[in-house]
């Protein structure tokens, strides 16, 4: 990365790719952190892009019932968008690209449907590490615990939570679950 503006004199141990940060763990601590700050940077890739591909909803069939919101303006949901191209203009030059995004650009580029994914995505557990520490400092994360908390649903871990959801919604007005899926 280029040097930060206004810096003088010779690189620093950052400049060069390494920092003492500190005492013994201070270093992992740090590095953990980072890992947290990465969970919340995939997800919001993640999630707008998932947006952009949903674009043309108001172009698509909706059921017309009781159970289904209706699309308030179909009208502005008109769009078939090419989001491997966008995802690659993103990461020339807009102040949210990253390595993150140049890695997502040629993914997308490869399989724009990324049909070789299931979608459940892990996590190594420096997401869980990073959200503790907030909690145990009472330093508020929410875009973080948000990112680590869709990794788990990812993995069917909200499953039974939408289940009891739905059975609760059955009981008390009598909304009977739509089959979505198969």
């Amino acid at each position: 990365a280029p040097r930060t503006p206004g810096r003088a004199g010779a690189p620093s141990p950052a400049e060069r790719g390494w920092l003492h940060c500190g005492p013994a763990g201070a270093g992992h601590f740090v590095k953990m952190v980072h890992n947290g700050i990465e969970y919340g940077l995939m997800a919001a890739y993640a999630e707008g892009l998932n947006l952009l591909r949903h674009a043309g909803a108001g172009r698509r069939e909706r059921a017309r019932d009781a159970e289904t919101t209706p699309l308030a303006h179909p009208e502005r949901y008109q769009y078939e968008l090419p989001i491997a191209e966008i995802a690659e203009l993103w990461r020339r030059g807009s102040v949210i690209g990253s390595w993150l995004l140049d890695l997502t650009a040629a993914s997308l580029l490869d399989d724009p449907a990324l049909g070789r994914f299931a979608g459940e995505v892990a996590d190594s557990g420096e997401g869980r590490w990073t959200v503790q520490a907030a909690i145990d400092a009472s330093v508020p994360v929410p875009v973080l615990t948000a990112a680590l908390y869709d990794r788990f649903a990812s993995r069917g871990e909200a499953d039974y939570a939408h289940k009891v959801l739905s059975a609760m919604r059955e009981a008390f007005g009598g909304h009977v679950e739509k089959k979505q899926h198969g």
